[in-house]
């Protein structure tokens, strides 16, 4: 009867420490999840606004932070009339080692682990700018993510030349963004692990 009784408080020792094991467990990532969430900034050169309502709904479905890449003289119509082989950017795309200005050429990205930039299509690719902005900045350690605002085009190209040209950085799939609901934006996160 004695080895009963000490077997029964055994049994519910090792009862108690599972069941208290098991709660803990189930609180913690509750509690915790958010802590641990990567830190999200939303970059974005926007010429006619399309890019930067893309940004807004991709901010707004991470919780991340945006941030404007801003050109230090903004681009007029007439600049943006791809038509016209003397138009500002006509001349910027045709010369891929342009690095047009940037209003603020540092941002401070030390507390993000992941970086989306995003920018229109201009000639099936993204405009030099977006070249300034990563040439001028630390990526060095964060997941960047491209996606595009398009007429047309895909992504593709755009990706292949990035990822060429900045072999260092960790690149994540990119997305275009055209004509996606939330729904498809979540599914892309979803894919990248956000």
């Amino acid at each position: 009867m004695k080895h009963l009784t000490i077997l029964i408080g055994v049994f519910a020792a090792i009862m108690g420490l599972l069941l208290a094991c098991s709660t803990k467990k189930q609180e913690t990532p509750a509690n915790t999840n958010n802590e641990n969430r990567d830190k999200v900034l939303v970059c974005y050169f926007s010429a006619t606004g399309t890019t930067e309502k893309a940004a807004k709904r991709i901010a707004d479905l991470t919780g991340g932070t945006l941030h404007n890449i801003e050109p230090a003289e903004l681009y007029t119509d007439a600049d943006l009339n791809w038509r016209d082989s003397l138009s500002r950017s006509y001349v910027e795309m045709h010369n891929r080692s342009f690095r047009p200005a940037l209003k603020d050429s540092v941002t401070d990205m030390t507390d993000y682990s992941v970086v989306f930039i995003g920018y229109p299509n201009w000639w099936n690719t993204h405009p030099t700018i977006i070249n300034t902005f990563i040439e001028a900045n630390d990526l060095q350690g964060k997941t960047v993510i491209p996606f595009m605002t398009s007429g047309g085009s895909n992504i593709i190209n755009s990706e292949n030349e990035l990822h060429e040209a900045y072999p260092s950085i960790r690149w994540g799939k990119g997305r275009l963004m055209n004509n996606i609901s939330d729904d498809d934006i979540k599914d892309w996160l979803n894919e990248i692990g956000l």
